[in-house]
């Protein structure tokens, strides 16, 4: 009996490590730049602003920011914030 060779799907592209894909998000409380994080190794903890617990560099997380306008790092390091995808997701029913 031949041997059936199909060609397998290529994986969906992956985010390159350590950094995620931000993508806007439209709410009552304004436009949101959103970038998705992985865990990493670098052992830094942050503190989410929604629930007020640490969280640690090892559990997946969202990096939020306000989406006025261009993104420049001198400016933006002060409004970006730490916060868990729940607590994001959940910020306008608190």
């Amino acid at each position: 009996m031949p041997r059936a060779n199909r060609r397998r799907s290529d994986p969906p592209p992956r985010a390159p490590l350590g950094r995620g894909v931000d993508r806007t998000v439209a709410a009552p409380d304004g436009e949101w730049v959103v970038r998705e994080l992985r865990p990493s190794g670098s052992g830094k903890t942050y503190r989410c602003p929604g629930c007020a617990q640490e969280l640690p560099a090892s559990t997946p997380h969202v990096l939020v920011w306000p989406a006025r306008g261009t993104f420049s790092p001198a400016g933006g390091l002060d409004e970006r914030r730490h916060w868990h995808r729940a607590c994001f997701q959940a910020r306008h029913r608190r």
